[in-house]
């Protein structure tokens, strides 16, 4: 949008547009005073809304008035700076002087907010100590990860390819792997913020506004699931985290035994999952910003735990019999307890590739047979599962490990392990494994978690708000009949296997059925996650390898009009599906890059973006995008070459929208 000043009639447009993005939803009802000023540059317009209708928000909730106006000042200055690559060179000098020092993660300290907004010492000083809680809800959910979390400056998305700000112009089928905020988990996740941004300013201690809201979560949690009052919720930063959990939990039971970790698959769940399981460090940092090791041992736990993986494919790729796999792993469970060891099962409820093992009935088997003397880990991190499957699970005294970023489609990094009554009451006594200090704070555990009292008195901030915004999914969820979703789910499925059968380029790569003879909801045992191979005609020998399908994957990811104008009524869509899973390639010598597109709640529930579509209406639109990801991979694989050698970026919004035109958009 031009620079020039605008009409009457035109800022009315302009605002009108703004405060119906959901960077302003939390604000709706609120009045705001604009001056002449912010109307000089309309590329900065959503910046000077930003910071009056915050201010005006706080003020209201008993936010001393010269307070409130800093604080906003920060907040706005993060917005706009996460816009600053769309800004003309113009807008840029026009912003006020200390929109950098304020958007910067370490506070400019008291003499500067006194000297620049003439904040006096006392409220200066309040803010500077709580600085590090205040900002965005898209920047304070970027916190309390390890760099996977981090977002790319040149792209604006992170190392799963998504923003925690609303990017409702990307068709996202990425639930599998992570996915963007939607508008809904946006809104949760700042009224939480602003919620605590108040307390914060009226003098709440950080750690008790944090706390308070952490424990809002595990409410929310407990509410959701139907969770008794002994059956206990412990947050993580991430899925892997919650695995070092698991560990660290039977470290509390007083025994002394080896510790034997059966793992299912870990090729399917996450890289870092076979190290959490031995103890080790998974990652070159931590969710609470250590810089460790990778693979170094973590402080505290036991030295002398072993691993055993139990694959559920052949060398060839085909997935190997049911019996056969759980014949492994009674073999391995029965010789383990045999020889003293205290072995820990880890069964997955689904896989990468939405695969089931041990079913539940030979879990329910294994505890009938073998007593308490083990320890199960149910992986249900993809959390393709219904509320009574899950404490079907817990009846088997079970820890039930979760995130809020897969099928719930919530913001990456927001695990929790749920653990049965028997299991949480270890947290009564001992001490967890210290080293587990660099991954968790005090209040991720429930408040009377006695051996969590030497982690330290904090509570992951960024996690709780990532949370509030999952729980915002997982509401609107169950609030669609079960009938619903499996209609839902089987229109989405029929529309996949078209779509790939009428490529010839492409490979469904079947997954059996899932087996849940604890379902009582028909939708949880219908396929939500469609695995797919490719071939290129530059390649038409084999499957894509690894390193090809990460290309796909990216350049789905990236509006590719500019490089085929012709063709942008598909290139331009920017498609956001699931990570590459490394298979055997068909021949059997090599590997291929498995791509999937999958169902989240999202797709159930409603895509906020689409509410003013009827039902109908709306799953046909979702038909349509699911249909133009398929026509995009077609033209990414008939232009190898060219792609190959621009090899452009994903991008966190098409090329086409200006910063003005991305908030009418929507």
């Amino acid at each position: 949008m031009s620079s020039a000043p605008l009409r009457d009639a035109e800022r009315q447009i302009l605002t009108g547009a703004l405060r119906q993005a959901p960077e302003f939803a939390a604000f709706r009802g609120l009045s705001g005073q604009l001056d002449e000023t912010a109307f000089q540059h309309p590329a900065l317009v959503s910046f000077y809304l930003r910071h009056v209708l915050e201010r005006e928000w706080l003020v209201q909730r008993g936010v001393d008035s010269s307070l409130a106006h800093v604080s906003a000042a920060r907040v706005a200055a993060q917005f706009i700076m996460v816009e600053a690559e769309t800004l003309s060179d113009t807008d840029r000098a026009a912003l006020p002087e200390w929109t950098n020092a304020m958007a910067a993660e370490i506070s400019p300290g008291p003499a500067m907010l006194n000297r620049v907004f003439n904040l006096n010492m006392a409220l200066a000083e309040r803010l500077h100590c709580v600085w590090p809680w205040l900002g965005t809800a898209e920047a304070l959910m970027e916190t309390g990860g390890d760099i996977r979390l981090a977002r790319d400056p040149q792209t604006a998305l992170n190392g799963y390819g998504c923003s925690h700000r609303p990017r409702p112009w990307a068709v996202t089928f990425a639930s599998s792997t992570a996915s963007s905020s939607s508008e809904r988990g946006y809104i949760a996740a700042d009224r939480a913020r602003l919620a605590v941004t108040a307390a914060l300013l009226r003098g709440t201690p950080p750690r008790r506004a944090i706390r308070h809201t952490i424990e809002v979560a595990r409410r929310g949690m407990a509410a959701a699931f139907g969770l008794t009052r002994e059956e206990r919720v412990v947050f993580a930063a991430s899925g892997t985290d919650t695995e070092l959990l698991a560990l660290a939990l039977t470290h509390l039971d007083g025994a002394t035994r080896p510790i034997l970790n059966i793992l299912i698959a870990p090729e399917e769940t996450g890289r870092g999952v076979p190290m959490a399981a031995c103890g080790v460090h998974f990652a070159v940092d931590t969710a609470l910003g250590h810089e460790v090791v990778c693979a170094a041992p973590i402080e505290g736990f036991r030295p002398d735990t072993s691993l055993v993986k139990i694959p559920l494919r052949e060398k060839s790729g085909a997935v190997r019999p049911q019996a056969a796999v759980e014949a492994e792993i009674e073999t391995v469970l029965a010789r383990g307890i045999k020889a003293g060891q205290r072995v820990i099962l880890h069964a997955l409820d689904l896989s990468k590739t939405g695969l089931l093992a041990p079913s539940p009935a030979f879990l329910a088997h294994l505890r009938a047979t073998y007593g308490n003397v083990f320890d199960i880990v149910l992986d249900a991190c993809q959390a393709r599962l219904s509320p009574a499957s899950l404490r079907a699970y817990l009846f088997l005294d079970a820890v039930v490990l979760i995130t809020g970023s897969k099928f719930f489609t919530g913001p990456p990094f927001a695990g929790a392990a749920i653990l049965p009554a028997a299991i949480a009451a270890r947290l009564d006594t001992g001490r967890l494994p210290v080293g587990l200090a660099a991954y968790f704070g005090r209040d991720e555990f429930p408040a009377r978690a006695a051996a969590a009292q030497a982690l330290p008195a904090q509570g992951n901030y960024g996690l709780a708000l990532r949370w509030h915004a999952a729980l915002a999914e997982i509401k609107a969820l169950l609030r669609v009949p079960p009938v619903r979703r499996a209609e839902i789910l089987r229109e989405f499925g029929k529309t996949v296997r078209a779509a790939i059968a009428a490529n010839p380029a492409l490979t469904l790569l079947e997954a059996p059925p899932i087996a849940r003879t604890q379902a009582d909801e028909t939708w949880e045992i219908l396929p939500s996650l469609f695995t797919f191979s490719l071939r290129a005609p530059h390649a038409p020998q084999r499957c894509l390898s690894p390193d090809e399908a990460r290309r796909v994957y990216f350049w789905l990811n990236t509006d590719l009009s500019p490089l085929f104008p012709a063709e942008s009524s598909v290139a331009a869509r920017i498609c956001h599906i699931g990570q590459p899973v490394p298979l055997a390639q068909p021949s059997g010598e090599g590997q291929m890059g498995a791509l999937r597109v999958s169902a989240g709640a999202r797709l159930i529930s409603g895509e906020p973006s689409h509410r003013n579509l009827p039902p109908k209406a709306r799953i046909a639109r979702e038909c349509f995008d699911l249909n133009t990801v398929f026509l995009k991979i077609d033209l990414i694989l008939r232009h190898w070459q060219r792609l190959n050698a621009a090899n452009p970026m994903p991008t966190y919004r098409p090329a086409r929208l200006s910063h003005c035109g991305r908030t009418a958009l929507v």
